[in-house]
């Protein structure tokens, strides 16, 4: 694969910035619109290119793509080679990931998986932090993305470390573990609170180690470890896998992967098929259903 060029870095308007060329078939609009994070927002000005912003890191930036040039503000040319690259999945060949999964199953499994690659084209899936991941995928159950980012705001606000720009960090699982369930209750996380503080208490104290689990090779074995946090059952332990841990193996299953499976296959499809794509596919298929058979 050819990776993106930098083409100008420095600083604008006050701000670091990287200018990259090459981007390949990646879309910040379908990357950031899918639904697999909930820290970033679209600019007010669309006029010159799609741009969103946010927190990821600790840092606060903002990815901006006009045509096959991407810029990113808030970042040096270390930082891009450091965190961002690889927090963009800039560093993957998904030309060869789509070839790959478009030829994994029947003809008839192809052929849907086929369409879902070409409506998808361009989403790449984020690395993100764990904690953040694991966290944020516990508040995710029964809620909507628009009520989810809110719940999140304020527990960054709340007891999240303070940017020198005015934005907020995500809390540590020290911090949600120390301010207890009454105080995340009251943000108005409902029967989530408990989850959070021993998803917290759990991390924090190293009963369960994060890093750990990103590095064991055994798929069963981190599903395992993270539903032993009260409230993680397999679906949010495999979206928390999936879009925090680079196990791009995990297949989460919701109603709209039940919607895609009964009317798209007549049997399946069986993940195990796409290998260590399967959360690629899954994500493909998810965004065909959800935003562009459902309309969203």
């Amino acid at each position: 694969m050819i990776k993106p060029e930098i083409i100008d870095a420095g600083v604008k308007n006050g701000k670091q910035f990287v200018a990259l060329r090459g981007v390949g078939n990646f879309s910040v609009f379908k990357t950031f619109d899918c639904g697999q994070c909930f820290r970033f927002d679209p600019s007010s000005d669309l006029q010159n290119g799609y741009e969103v912003s946010g927190v990821a890191f600790g840092r606060h930036v903002s990815f901006k793509q006009e045509n096959n040039k991407v810029i990113i503000s808030g970042a040096t040319e270390k930082e891009y080679h450091d965190t961002w690259e690889r927090y963009l999945s800039l560093d993957s060949d998904y030309d060869e990931i789509d070839n790959m999964i478009t030829h994994a199953l029947d003809e008839a499994g192809n052929s849907v998986m086929a369409r879902a690659a070409d409506v998808s084209r361009g989403i790449r899936l984020l690395r993100q932090d764990s904690w953040e991941a694991l966290c944020s995928f516990i508040i995710s159950q029964n809620n909507n993305i628009p009520r989810i980012k809110k719940i999140i705001s304020a527990l960054c606000v709340k007891f999240g470390e303070k940017l020198s720009d005015g934005e907020y960090a995500f809390p540590t699982a020290e911090a949600l573990a120390a301010a207890g369930e009454d105080e995340i209750f009251a943000l108005k996380t409902g029967f989530r609170a408990s989850y959070i503080v021993d998803a917290a208490r759990k991390v924090s104290s190293g009963e369960i180690d994060l890093n750990k689990v990103k590095n064991e090779a055994s798929f069963d074995k981190c599903m395992e470890e993270l539903m032993k946090i009260r409230g993680v059952g397999p679906k949010v332990a495999s979206c928390a896998l999936l879009f925090g841990f680079d196990k791009t193996e995990a297949y989460p299953i919701d109603t709209w992967m039940k919607k895609v499976a009964a009317r798209h296959f007549e049997s399946g499809p069986d993940p195990t098929k796409f290998g260590k794509y399967a959360g690629i596919a899954q994500q493909y298929l998810f965004y065909m259903e959800r935003y562009i058979n459902g309309g969203k």
